[in-house]
C-alpha cells in the first residue's frame, strides 16, 4: 500500500485504456508533455496516475506542445485511475523515453488541472486496497483457465519480460484473478473501467466469469 493517503498534485497520463491494480504495462514515450514528468518520476520513485479517456486523444500536436496551447474541451477523463510505479527506464534515442509500469493503488482524482504545456495533474485521494478474498470453489475454474492461459503463453516460447501477465502470482485471490482478466479480455473501456472500480473483488470476479462463459472459455 502506498505510504500517503492522498497526493495534491499527481500528475496524470490519459490513455485509452484501463490499468488495474498489479497489472503490466509498457510505454513509449515521446510527447514533450511527459518526457519531463516521466524523467522526474523515476527519479524520486513517485509514481504518476493513469486515466482513462472518455474524450480526446492520448497524442496532442507537436504545435500545441511547442506553442504550449491546451485546450481543456480535448480531453476528458474518468475520475477513477489508478497509480503507475515504474519499474524500468530505457531512453534508446534522444526525444524517446521505453518505460515499463506496474498497477499500484486506485485513487478518485479532485480538481484536475490542465497546466499550460498541456500535462494535467489533480488532488487525488488514494482508494483502499482490494480485500484479500479467497477464491470460492464455485469460481475455481476461472482461476484454473488463467493458469493454463500463463502455461500456454510459456509453452509458446513467451519470454518472462514478455509475458503480459507478471510476478507475483496470486491465482488463489479474488482481486487479483479478475484484475488479470480484465487486462486480457477483450471488452469495451466503460465496461472495464466500471470492473475495475467496483469495491467488492469477489462480485468483480463473479462478473468476470460470467463473461468468459459466453466466450466459452470458463465453465
Amino acid at each position: 500500500m502506498t505510504d500517503t493517503l492522498s497526493f495534491d498534485s499527481l500528475p496524470l497520463f490519459p490513455l485509452n485504456l484501463v490499468l488495474l491494480p498489479g497489472g503490466h504495462l509498457p510505454l513509449r514515450i515521446f510527447e514533450v508533455r511527459y518526457l519531463d514528468m516521466v524523467s522526474k518520476c523515476f527519479k524520486a520513485g513517485t509514481p504518476f496516475g493513469i486515466v482513462t479517456l472518455v474524450q480526446g486523444s492520448e497524442v496532442r500536436s507537436a504545435a500545441a506542445d511547442q506553442a504550449g496551447i491546451a485546450s481543456k474541451s480535448q480531453e476528458v477523463f474518468y475520475p477513477v485511475g489508478t497509480l503507475a510505479r515504474i519499474t524500468r527506464l530505457s531512453r534508446p534515442q534522444s526525444g524517446l523515453i521505453m518505460i515499463t509500469c506496474t498497477g499500484a493503488q486506485r485513487f478518485e482524482l479532485k480538481q484536475p488541472e490542465l497546466l499550460k504545456h498541456g500535462l494535467w495533474t489533480g488532488s487525488a485521494k488514494l482508494l483502499p486496497d482490494d480485500q484479500s478474498v479467497p477464491i470460492p470453489e464455485d469460481l475455481t475454474a476461472v482461476a484454473s483457465a488463467l493458469a493454463r492461459v500463463l502455461d500456454t503463453l510459456r509453452a509458446q516460447g513467451m519470454t518472462p519480460e514478455q509475458m503480459p501477465i507478471q510476478p507475483p502470482y496470486a491465482l488463489h485471490d479474488c482481486a487479483w484473478v479478475a484484475n488479470r482478466w480484465c487486462d486480457l479480455l477483450p471488452m469495451s473501456l466503460p465496461q472495464k473501467h466500471r470492473l475495475m472500480t467496483l469495491d467488492n473483488p469477489l462480485l468483480r470476479l463473479e462478473l468476470v466469469s460470467d463473461l468468459l462463459e459466453r466466450n466459452g472459455i470458463a465453465s
